[in-house]
């Protein structure tokens, strides 16, 4: 049994923000993965649960005529792994999301959940964060954005209000065209499993394939919300691809960027030498995607 105070459907997503502003004690409800897990062992036991699983105006991914990709919130981790649009254009987050739980679990986890729950652990949050994804919330004030990179405030804390809906993420035409990109998932057991840790990278190559024109590096679990490390993804702009030396040194500033901890899941000493390896790894994977050449 599920110890709740109350159960709305709402219709839509103002009659969601209605229903959180009228109950402070209310929380948001959409797969259910993470809430019904926290309500069961007591966490949240005596909340009111608002469902906005089934409002449609929130699922799906759409092109707008501008480029710029926008998923909505409540589009849930199979449908984006198979979107032909998530496919072509952004495929390293639909095989990131592809990574979460079992079957079961990704026909009914969403995207927005997974971001907003906070958890450095999300296997979506390094890849959000690469691609640069703005956030978009609807509370009782009306609509605002907040860029990914600063939605975080602490492990799992977000910025988004109690009264607030997460209604979708932006990515804009420039955060993914001429860009290929790698998640990696670093676990235990190979499924069903939460992230030791999660890496990714994206890369943009000159004409010839041979220089980085950009490189972006997220993590998961490496700091106590999903970082990215501006300065080691600085350090290889106008690098050859082949530069072992760059590569060895580009890894070397991440692991000054990062701030891992030990847990019962792994040492702060292990996460770092993780870290090291999926920054080397991710990148050549990367590379590989573009049509660029790695040394072996």
């Amino acid at each position: 049994m599920f110890d709740l105070q109350g159960f709305h459907e709402a219709k839509d997503v103002a009659d969601a923000v209605q229903a959180l502003t009228a109950n402070p004690n209310a929380e948001i409800i959409s797969g259910g993965t993470d809430v019904l897990i926290r309500v069961r062992e007591g966490k949240d036991a005596g909340k009111a649960l608002v469902s906005i699983k089934n409002i449609e105006e929130i699922k799906g991914v759409k092109f707008l005529d501008n480029g710029d990709l926008f998923i909505g919130a409540g589009t849930s981790f199979t449908h984006l792994t198979n979107d032909p649009l998530v496919q072509k254009h952004i495929p390293m987050l639909g095989e990131a999301v592809d990574t979460v739980g079992g079957p079961q679990i990704r026909n009914m986890g969403t995207i927005g959940g997974n971001i907003c729950n906070g958890a450095t652990s999300a296997d979506s949050a390094a890849s959000m964060q690469v691609l640069n994804a703005v956030v978009f919330l609807t509370g009782p004030k009306g609509e605002r954005q907040v860029p990914i990179s600063e939605f975080y405030t602490g492990p799992g804390k977000t910025v988004r209000e109690q009264n607030e809906v997460c209604t979708g993420f932006l990515i804009k035409k420039e955060d993914y065209e001429g860009f290929s990109g790698k998640y990696i998932k670093y676990g235990k057991r190979k499924a069903m499993e939460i992230a030791t840790l999660g890496c990714a990278v994206m890369v943009k190559l000159d004409k010839e394939k041979k220089h980085f024109e950009e490189v972006r590096l997220g993590y998961g679990v490496a700091a106590p919300t999903p970082i990215r490390c501006p300065k080691a993804e600085e350090s290889l702009k106008g690098a050859s691809c082949t530069d072992t030396d760059r590569i060895e040194n580009y890894v070397n500033i991440a692991l000054t960027e990062v701030r891992p901890r030990s847990s019962w899941r792994a040492s702060k000493e292990f996460r770092l030498q993780v870290i090291s390896e999926l920054a080397k790894r991710a990148l050549q994977e990367a590379i590989v995607l573009q049509g660029g050449q790695i040394n072996a």
